[in-house]
C-alpha cells in the first residue's frame, strides 16, 4: 500500500514538473557577467536555453548543495559513531577473553550471550 501512495505522489511530481516544462519552453539567455563589465573585460559569456531547463538545473543545484552541506554537517557524528563502534567491538573481545565458557546446562548465560 505505501508502494503504491509513494508511485502515485511521484507520477504527481513528474506530471507537475513535465506541465511546468511545457508552459516555459521560450528561449532564455543567461550571462556570466553584467553586459558592461563582460564588455569592458573581454569577455562576455552567455548561453541560451528553454526556461524549464535553468529551472530544473537551478532545483538540482540547490539539491545536490543541501546534500552536501548535509553530509558535512554530520561528519561528527558519523565519526563519533565511528569511534564507539570500535570501542564496542574492543570491549566485546575482551569480555570474551575475560568471562568463562558458559556451562551446556547454565540458562542464563545462555540467555546473556545469545544463544
Amino acid at each position: 500500500m505505501l508502494r503504491l501512495i509513494k508511485y502515485l505522489i511521484l507520477a504527481i511530481i513528474a506530471l507537475v514538473m513535465i506541465v511546468v516544462a511545457m508552459a516555459n519552453l521560450g528561449p532564455m539567455t543567461l550571462r556570466l557577467l553584467p553586459e558592461g563589465l563582460g564588455a569592458q573585460i573581454g569577455w562576455n559569456r552567455d548561453l541560451t536555453m528553454p526556461v524549464f531547463l535553468v529551472i530544473l538545473g537551478v532545483f538540482f543545484a540547490g539539491m545536490l548543495f543541501g546534500f552536501i552541506w548535509e553530509w558535512l554537517r554530520e561528519h561528527k557524528h558519523r565519526s563519533k559513531a565511528k569511534i564507539e563502534e570500535r570501542e564496542r567491538q574492543r570491549l566485546e573481545q575482551e569480555v570474551k577473553k575475560v568471562a568463562p565458557p558458559a556451562k551446556a546446562g547454565d540458562d542464563v548465560l545462555a540467555i546473556l550471550e545469545g544463544r
